[in-house]
This record gives structure tokens, C-alpha cells and sequence, in this order.
């Protein structure tokens, strides 16, 4: 058999392993899932108090009716239209944040001065708490939609400006190198070979700052706004509506679970043979 034969074998080959590898990765979180599901549901009949824990089928039933009804007692918006409005605030502030974050973390990696002065300020922000920022951020801007926006862009940009930093560092001098001596620019090779090759670790850390995201948003949403899921939550446990404040949880986990896949997907856009 031929070396070519044999690259034909190996990748007709690949294809039904990553195929079977998915679909037990698939069999096996559902099986997760639903292990979750069943200790929760006996974790409701062993505490018996339908307020302290709700069962799966009556928060389930709560879901169902308040995704197109809206709940009088909380605000009169359904749990769609709530999780419309955290999904319009989560959008806007981590698109900005990654923008902003990418632009900074090339910048430290092509200019040292750039790396010099900004290293230690990413470095301060990095760890400190987004939430702690609220009350001030409702000074500045209000309790519209810009103290939220901000909010999400304070937490994403540290994490991308680092994730972008350490995935420039990270790629190989000898392609640099290659690039400038056949006549490009240190612009060029930063645009089209340094961030080319970092995309996967950048898209890393952007699955990490959309954590952060949430979490902002939900604290923010409970502490200054008049709508979302934070919101929701924190007016449902007011009334003790504890299958409403479940079924909100629920929908966080959802959109965070689609945000997440899809950028599971554009990482294995831009890097097909790492493992995902």
C-alpha cells in the first residue's frame, strides 16, 4: 500500500472514530444529566417541603407555563422575554469586552512599552470582583442598560487581554521570524501570522470570560435593573416562589450552554484536531 493509500486509510479511518467519540461523549453527559435529575427529585421527596425544594416535575411544570406567560406578581414579562433581554446585555457587553481585550493583549505582545504600562494594571483588575463595582458603576451610568453593558465588559476584559497575551507568547518565534524575512511588516505578521495562530487559545479564554459574564450580569440584574433573569430570581425568592426561581436558574443554564457551544464550535473551526 502506497503512502497515499495509507493517508486515505488513516483519515476514512478518523472520521467514524470522532463520530463514535461524540456520540459516547453525548450518551455519557446525558447520562450526567440525568443522575442530576434523579438525586434531585429525591432529594425533594426526602425534604418534603415543596417551598425549601421544589420536585423536577413542578419546576418543570412552572418552566413550561411562565416561558409564555407572564408571572403578575414578579414584573409581567415571560422567562423568554427575560432571558431575551440578559441575552441583548450579554452580547453587547462581551463583544465589546473581547474587542477591547483583543486589541490590548496584541498590543502588549507587539509593543514592550505598550506590555510595560498595562501589565500591571490588568494584573490589579484581574482578580478583583466585577460585583463590587455596581454600586459605582450605577453612579456613573445609571441603572440603564449602559452600567450593565460596562459591568460585562469590565469582567471579560482582563480575561481576554491575558488569554490574548499568553497565546501570542505562546506561538513560535521561527514563524515570526519567516514572515519577516520574506518582507512583511510587524504589523503584518502580527495580524495575519501571530493572531492566526493564537485564535485557539484566544477563543480559550473567551469560554472563561463568558463565565465571568453571567455572573456579572445576574448580580447586576438583582441589584439595579428592572428586568432580566437575575431580576426574575430575586423577585421570585421575594414571593418564595421557589419552582420560579429554578426554572430561571434553568434558563441561565441553557443560554450559557448555547453561548458556550457555540464557541466550542468556532474553536473547532480554527483548530479541527484538538481534542474538544
Amino acid at each position: 500500500m502506497t503512502l497515499t493509500q495509507d493517508s486515505g486509510v488513516a483519515v476514512g479511518q478518523a472520521g467514524p472514530r470522532r463520530r463514535r467519540r461524540s456520540r459516547r461523549r453525548l450518551l455519557v453527559g446525558a447520562a450526567g444529566i440525568l443522575a442530576a435529575l434523579v438525586g434531585w427529585e429525591i432529594a425533594a421527596y426526602i425534604v418534603g417541603d415543596p417551598v425549601t425544594m421544589p420536585t423536577v416535575q413542578e419546576t418543570a411544570r412552572e418552566l413550561q407555563h411562565y416561558l409564555a406567560h407572564p408571572y403578575p406578581q414578579v414584573q409581567g414579562k415571560t422567562l423568554v422575554e427575560d432571558g431575551l433581554i440578559s441575552t441583548g446585555r450579554i452580547l453587547a457587553g462581551f463583544g465589546i469586552g473581547t474587542a477591547a481585550g483583543l486589541v490590548l493583549g496584541a498590543a502588549m505582545a507587539g509593543v514592550r512599552v505598550i506590555r510595560e504600562l498595562a501589565d500591571p494594571i490588568v494584573g490589579v483588575m484581574r482578580p478583583l470582583p466585577p460585583i463590587a463595582f455596581i454600586p459605582l458603576l450605577v453612579v456613573w451610568f445609571g441603572i440603564g442598560e449602559a452600567s450593565k453593558v460596562a459591568l460585562i465588559c469590565f469582567s471579560v476584559l482582563p480575561v481576554v487581554t491575558i488569554a490574548t497575551l499568553g497565546a501570542l507568547d505562546a506561538v513560535p518565534a521561527e514563524l515570526s521570524h519567516a514572515s519577516r524575512s520574506l518582507g512583511a511588516s510587524s504589523f503584518h505578521t502580527m495580524l495575519h501570522v501571530r493572531l492566526r495562530a493564537a485564535v485557539p487559545g484566544v477563543i480559550t479564554g473567551m469560554r472563561i470570560a463568558m463565565g465571568g459574564a453571567w455572573t456579572s450580569i445576574v448580580a447586576a440584574e438583582m441589584i439595579a435593573a428592572t428586568g432580566g433573569v437575575g431580576f426574575l430570581i430575586l423577585q421570585a425568592g421575594n414571593y418564595l416562589q421557589t419552582p420560579l426561581i429554578f426554572s430561571g436558574i434553568a434558563v441561565i443554564a441553557v443560554l450559557g450552554f448555547v453561548f458556550d457551544g457555540l464557541l466550542r464550535l468556532l474553536l473547532r473551526a480554527a483548530d479541527p484536531t484538538a481534542r474538544r
